[in-house]
């Protein structure tokens, strides 16, 4: 394959896992906020904020590669 074809689907993955990540840490915190029955849901906010800060981080060591 040629090297804009291996960017092309390094970067998809990427975006995948960064979706995964934010997707699965919202999830969570949405599920605990149901579980203690929160009138606002903090743990689904901090947990989505988690999820975005890590996926960042996987971005910037991704592309420093």
């Amino acid at each position: 394959m040629s090297k804009p074809t291996n960017d092309y689907i390094k970067y998809t993955g990427i975006a995948f896992q960064m979706i995964f990540i934010i997707g699965v840490l919202t999830f969570v915190g949405y599920k605990i906020d149901a579980y203690t029955h929160h009138d606002t849901p903090w743990v689904t906010a901090v947990l989505a904020l988690v999820g975005v800060f890590a996926s960042l981080y996987l971005v910037i060591q991704s592309v420093k590669e």
